[in-house]
């Protein structure tokens, strides 16, 4: 069976819920209007293994960086700054032991992209130009990319 050419971006959802470090939440509530979500690379780091024998460097696989950062633009409109400010209200609501996920859905794909980050304290002021797409960049800082798991849909009406 010959692969398929690649699926589109139409569709893809943002959605995040609490859960812990090890469990995640088994709903996600939908983050409309993003316009673009950012990916996350994952750079492995080398250890340098060489010893004093060595005439040649010798490495051994580190740790993977996520560079520590996951932006996600948003279509700026009241109900965006409505979604975004719930969206730091639950973040700063959370008790002991809970984490904030959030998932990235595609209708094209049976796993989703999930990540444990931390929220903006603030909805940041975005630029302003003429005859322009208003949008507001938020600025994530990933605790731990769990990668690929079964996806859930983000839904507008299920509660984190």
């Amino acid at each position: 069976m010959a692969a398929e050419a690649g699926i589109s971006t139409l569709g893809v959802k943002l959605g995040y819920g609490i859960g812990t470090v090890t469990t995640a939440p088994t709903a996600f509530k939908w983050l409309e209007r993003a316009n673009s979500i950012g990916g996350i690379s994952l750079s492995t780091e080398q250890i340098d293994a060489s010893a004093l024998e060595d005439l040649v460097s010798k490495y051994v696989q580190g740790r993977q960086d996520t560079g520590g950062t996951w932006e996600v633009t948003f279509n700026l409109s009241n109900d965006v700054i409505d979604q975004l400010n719930e969206l730091i209200e639950a973040y700063n609501g959370m008790t002991g032991g809970e984490k904030m996920w959030f998932e990235v859905w595609s209708p094209y794909l049976d796993d989703g992209f999930f990540v444990i980050a931390q929220v903006p304290a603030n909805i940041p002021m975005p630029e302003f130009g003429q005859n322009a797409l208003q949008t507001v960049a938020m600025s994530f800082t990933i605790e731990e990319y769990k990668g690929m798991q079964t996806a859930i849909e983000p839904t507008e009406t299920t509660s984190p």
